[in-house]
């Protein structure tokens, strides 16, 4: 009898302060760490405009690195999607156009296959130009960082400007 009354005491105490605790529980909910409500939508940034006006009126973008593709110098925001048809980009920089446009030819690797075998055209496997080639964008860092590639930290201009 002792053991059950214990027993019953215990499961009492036990609910009474599940009871009390609850309302404060249920008005207290977890707080996400990014500091807001998670299930809110993230508001896209605003849309930068590329640097650039018409193609063949800006200088070329040093680059950092040797094995670095070009940037676009260019606006590129008139210009049509690439498709499987056509591609606008070689309208200018093509080996038939680009003396014509006195715009950069595109560059030798993208005359060779997966195993490095130079073809007679283009590789199709290069095709899609904006999947490394991007137009430069006025926009802040997203962190910061301290980045010097191998070509600026030679100091070499000669290098930085070499033909595509």
């Amino acid at each position: 009898m002792k053991q059950t009354l214990k027993l019953s005491c215990a499961v009492l105490a036990s609910v009474a302060c599940w009871a009390f605790a609850s309302p404060a529980l249920a008005q207290e909910s977890p707080k996400p760490m990014r500091g807001a409500d998670v299930a809110a939508v993230d508001q896209a940034p605003e849309a930068k405009k590329y640097l650039g006006g018409k193609p063949g009126g800006q200088e070329k973008v040093a680059r950092t690195f040797n094995s670095q593709p070009p940037v676009i110098p260019h606006a590129v925001e008139n210009f049509d999607e690439i498709t499987l048809e056509e591609n606008q980009c070689l309208t200018c920089h093509s080996t038939a156009n680009y003396q014509k446009k006195k715009a950069p030819k595109i560059g030798d690797s993208h005359f060779r296959d997966r195993e490095g075998k130079v073809l007679p055209e283009s590789s199709a496997l290069r095709h899609n130009c904006t999947q490394c080639h991007v137009p430069q964008v006025d926009a802040p860092p997203l962190v910061e960082n301290d980045f010097k590639g191998d070509i600026a930290a030679k100091g070499s201009k000669a290098g930085a400007k070499k033909k595509n």
